[in-house]
């Protein structure tokens, strides 16, 4: 089973590299305020999970700059999503608020709507 979760991950990574979307055009002052925005964001991660790979493809389209955090190889970080976070699940957006208060969003198709609606349209 391991085997096989291997070799489809790394034909779900091929894939998306040779179909890879391209990231939209935006005047200077306008990436700068989504730049902005997405400084306080960072998403949880496993390299070749397929709900990952169509939100990074969400973030590549939209030319979002988010840190990506490993949460598979980088034990620090995955013990932060699942002491913080609440469990050990990808993709997971960290969403740090400007009061300080920090809100942890699962579920690919959210956190997609969330970037378009909050940080896209909104800057």
């Amino acid at each position: 089973m391991k085997l096989l979760r291997w070799v489809i991950g790394r034909i779900i990574l091929l894939l998306n590299f040779i179909f890879s979307p391209r990231a939209v055009k935006r005047e200077e002052t306008e990436q700068a305020r989504i730049n902005e925005r997405t400084r306080s964001l960072a998403l949880y991660q496993f390299e070749a999970c397929p709900f990952c790979v169509k939100v990074r493809r969400s973030m590549k389209r939209n030319a979002l700059d988010i840190e990506l955090r490993d949460a598979r190889n980088d034990q620090q970080h995955r013990q932060t999503l699942e002491q913080q976070g609440g469990r050990v699940k990808v993709p997971c957006l960290r969403i740090e608020k400007a009061d300080g208060q920090v809100e942890w969003m699962y579920e690919s198709g959210d956190i997609i709507n969330y970037l378009e609606s909050e940080v896209v349209k909104a800057a």
